[in-house]
């Protein structure tokens, strides 16, 4: 497939995995519709791709707001840009016992990891089924397949967005579009600070692993039109031993990583 005058939309594109699958894309020459919350960051970022010869578009959205997932849709659309490739990277968690953490950031992070996930997917998704042809790329996470004590809501939303996506990849099977879900473990990026969970023994005393290498897996099982990739073998050989306790065990060993720091 040539990547001349195919434009990829990635939101989170100015940090952490988002910003690393952004400079694959680049490098291999795609147009890129970079989305976060800080215009800034983005013309900043911007500049940057822009050395490596291809256009970017930088757009500054809140998606904690449902609203503006329709907007950043109708943007895209106003601006004549074909979405080839979806990438819904922006997400958020909340750190904490859920008896004691603030109801309303839940809300928006259910708003940032879910729904405005359905929303771009909904609508890019419709043009790809018009034209037969495009890649939708979300970021799961391995908390999407473990109960997750200290980060409940967080897991909750990233098991509806692997379940979303092998559901709707299974609908476009015989169509010329893939959806796969990217499944990566605790990951050094500014997510543990977002969420107050620098205090997590996870964080404290785990090993975290590097976005570059996130991103390699998930822009490689996305060209290969993979369903889904687990990143890292620390990663795969957890999720594989986990498949085969029972949920109150899995979830108890989550409590005792995700705990804090100063509990253990």
């Amino acid at each position: 497939m040539t990547t001349e005058n195919k434009y990829v939309l990635i939101t989170g594109a100015t940090s952490g995995i988002g910003y690393e699958l952004a400079k694959l894309f680049a490098k291999d020459h795609y147009n890129l519709v970079i989305v976060s919350r800080d215009q800034q960051e983005l013309e900043n970022k911007a500049q940057e791709f822009r050395q490596l010869g291809i256009d970017v578009v930088p757009i500054a959205k809140d998606l904690f707001n449902r609203d503006a997932a329709f907007s950043l849709y109708e943007e895209v659309k106003n601006r004549n840009i074909q979405v080839d490739i979806l990438v819904n990277d922006a997400g958020q968690g909340i750190y904490g016992k859920f008896q004691d953490t603030d109801i309303n950031r839940e809300l928006a992070v259910i708003d940032l990891n879910i729904a405005s996930v359905v929303i771009l997917t909904k609508c890019f998704l419709k043009d790809m089924v018009q034209r037969n042809s495009g890649k939708i790329l979300n970021l799961a996470s391995i908390a999407s397949k473990t109960p997750g004590p200290w980060q409940s809501v967080y897991h909750g939303t990233k098991a509806f967005v692997l379940s979303f996506s092998e559901a709707i990849r299974e609908e476009l099977k015989e169509t010329n579009i893939t959806v796969t879900a990217l499944l990566p473990g605790a990951t050094d990026t500014d997510f543990f600070n977002k969420a107050d969970m620098v205090s997590s023994k996870i964080v404290q005393e785990g090993k975290l692993s590097d976005p570059a290498d996130v991103a390699k897996d998930g822009y490689e099982a996305l060209m290969s039109g993979d369903d889904k990739v687990i990143s890292g073998l620390k990663n795969k050989v957890q999720i594989g031993m986990s498949n085969m306790m029972p949920d109150s065990v899995v979830a108890h060993q989550m409590n005792e990583q995700q705990k804090p720091a100063s509990q253990s």
